[in-house]
């Protein structure tokens, strides 16, 4: 048995090569092998989002507090808040983040093949975001 004690784990900012604006992650755990599976509590504060991205084993989110936004390639931008889960199949190319107004807080599990949980990509552009 491994037990991660609350606050033993440093939380982490997102790196602006993925993100847009202020974005706070905690990991939460990180599976060993055989596990593939990892999740993290993610904090996007007004107007933060990801970059677009896909998952090669998908992701699900579980939204926990605030309001947010997530769109899959293609798709309308869709209103995320608290209780909601949200599954992005693998490949799926999406972004998700806050809304305009409130901060969102999320909980990101994801599994890993051959060592990679996510491909980044394009930033999503302020138009895109705001095409609501």
């Amino acid at each position: 048995m491994d037990i991660k004690r609350s606050g033993s784990q440093p939380s982490g900012k997102g790196p602006a090569e993925w993100f847009t604006g202020r974005v706070r992650i905690d990991r939460l755990f990180q599976a060993t092998d055989p596990a593939r599976v990892g999740g993290a509590s993610v904090t996007f504060e007004p107007g933060a989002r990801t970059a677009w991205h896909t998952h090669p084993l998908g992701q699900t989110l579980m939204v926990t507090a605030g309001s947010g936004l997530a769109q899959r390639w293609g798709g309308p931008i869709e209103e995320i808040r608290p209780g909601d889960v949200i599954w992005f199949p693998p490949g799926e190319k999406h972004w998700h983040g806050a809304s305009a107004t409130t901060a969102v807080t999320h909980i990101a599990i994801q599994e890993q093949l051959d060592g990679k949980a996510v491909d980044w990509m394009e930033h999503v552009s302020d138009e895109e975001y705001q095409a609501r």
